[in-house]
C-alpha cells in the first residue's frame, strides 16, 4: 500500500535507543515512501490530546546517539483506563480510547507505529482491534517480552550494570566489604543475570528463583574461609526471599499509575546479612540510571533494524504485527500472542545452569 502519512508514538518506560527506532522509521518512511511523519507526543496521552510534531530527515539527523526520547513518554496514560484524581480526591477511571480514536482519524493517519514494552503493546493491540492499523516495536530494558530473541535498550542497560558492578569490585576488595547491587527487574530477572556473570558476581538473585538467605550466607562465609573476605551481590529489584513478598519502597506508591513501586531489597538483604555475619555491607542502587545515557552499538543496530523494517511491513499492509529479533532476522510477529504476557528467565535455564557451574550462588543450594 501507498504511505502517505505515518503517526509513531513511545510508550512506557523510557530506554537508550528509543531515538534510534524514531529516526530509521522517519527516515524509511520519507525515503521509501515520500510520507509525513506524524510523531506523537508523550505516548497515548498524545493520541488524547493531540499533541504532535512533524518529524524530518533533517529533525532526526542528530538523534542516532541520544538517550531518552524526542517524543516524550509516560507510562500511566492508557487511554482505555485513563486515571485522575476527581475533586473529592478520589480515583476516576475514563474510557478515553474513542477520542484517540477520533484524534488518529483527524490526522488522516495510514498506521501508527507503537514502540514500547509489553503494556504499551497490548494497548496498541486493543487499538488494532478497534480499527487503527498497528504495528509494534519491542522495547525495554528488561528484555521481558515474548516472541523476540532482545528488545533494544536491554544491552546498554546490562553495560551499564557491569560497569557499576566492575566498580564494586575494587572497592569492596579494598575494603573488605559484601557490595550489593540492584537493579531493575520486577518480573524478569535478566539484566542481573546477564551483568552479574559478566561483571563476575558472586551471588545472582532474580525473580524467579526465591532465596534463601542461609544459603546467601553460606556462599560468603565460604569466600571468606577461603581468603576471598569480600562478596558481590547482583539483586533484581523484584526478587524476593522464599515465602516472602517483593519489598516496595516507602514511597507512597503511585495513585495515578495504579503499579506499585518496587525498591529496597537491596537494603533489606543488608541488614539480613549483617545480623548473621561480621563484615560491611554496602548497597548501591543504579535505578533509572539504566534507561538513561547514549546506546550502545548493538541497540543502536537493532533499534535501526526494528524501526526500517516496521515501515517494510506497513508498506505490505502487515498490520496487528510486531517486528522482532529471530536471530540473525528481523521477523513479523503477531501482537495478539504477546498481550499480557512477560518472559521471564526459566529457572532450568541455560544460561543460569552456566552460572551456578562456575560458582556462582543463585539463592538456592548451590555454592
Amino acid at each position: 500500500m501507498t504511505l502517505q502519512r505515518v503517526g509513531l508514538l513511545t510508550g512506557g518506560g523510557d530506554c537508550s535507543g528509543l531515538n534510534a527506532v524514531i529516526r530509521a522509521i522517519t527516515r524509511a518512511a520519507i525515503i521509501q515512501c515520500g510520507a509525513k511523519v506524524i510523531g506523537i507526543e508523550g505516548g497515548f496521552e498524545g493520541l488524547i490530546t493531540g499533541q504532535t510534531q512533524e518529524l524530518t530527515v533533517r529533525s532526526t539527523k542528530d538523534i542516532l546517539t541520544l538517550g531518552g526520547t524526542i517524543l516524550g513518554t509516560t507510562n500511566k496514560g492508557n487511554p482505555f483506563e485513563y486515571r485522575e484524581i476527581d475533586t473529592d480526591g478520589s480515583i476516576k477511571i475514563t474510557d478515553f480510547s474513542n477520542k484517540a480514536l477520533k484524534t488518529f482519524k483527524d490526522l488522516k493517519l495510514d498506521c501508527l507505529f507503537v514502540i514500547g514494552g509489553e503494556g504499551t503493546l497490548e494497548i496498541g493491540y486493543k487499538f488494532y482491534q478497534k480499527g487503527i492499523p498497528v504495528i509494534g516495536i519491542p522495547k525495554t530494558i528488561d528484555n521481558d517480552l515474548e516472541k523476540t530473541d532482545y528488545t533494544f535498550g536491554f544491552q546498554t542497560a546490562v553495560q551499564v550494570a557491569c560497569d557499576a558492578m566492575d566498580r564494586l569490585q575494587t572497592t569492596g576488595k579494598s575494603h573488605h566489604r559484601v557490595m550489593i547491587l540492584e537493579v531493575m527487574g520486577r518480573n524478569a530477572g535478566w539484566i542481573a543475570l546477564e551483568a552479574g556473570i559478566a561483571g563476575g558476581a558472586h551471588i545472582i538473585l532474580i525473580p524467579e528463583i526465591e532465596y534463601k538467605i542461609g544459603n546467601v550466607i553460606k556462599k560468603i562465609q565460604f569466600r571468606k574461609k577461603g581468603g576471598s573476605p569480600f562478596s558481590i551481590i547482583m539483586v533484581a529489584e523484584g526478587a524476593k526471599q522464599k515465602g516472602g513478598t517483593t519489598i516496595r519502597a516507602q514511597e507512597a506508591e503511585s495513585r495515578l499509575q495504579g503499579v506499585e513501586k518496587l525498591g529496597g531489597i537491596g537494603f533489606y538483604l543488608a541488614q539480613q546479612i549483617e545480623k548473621k555475619i561480621d563484615l560491611e555491607v554496602r548497597t548501591t542502587v543504579l535505578g533509572h540510571i539504566q534507561r538513561g545515557g547514549s546506546p550502545n552499538s548493538f541497540d543502536r543496530v537493532l533499534g535501526t533494524r526494528l524501526g526500517s523494517f516496521a515501515v517494510d511491513a506497513a508498506v505490505q499492509g502487515k498490520f496487528g504485527t510486531m517486528t522482532a529479533l529471530k536471530t540473525p532476522d528481523i521477523v513479523l510477529v503477531n501482537l495478539k500472542d504477546l498481550a499480557g504476557k512477560v518472559r521471564s528467565v526459566s529457572v532450568d535455564s541455560q544460561l543460569i545452569a552456566c552460572a551456578e557451574s562456575i560458582g556462582i550462588n543463585m539463592g538456592r543450594a548451590a555454592m
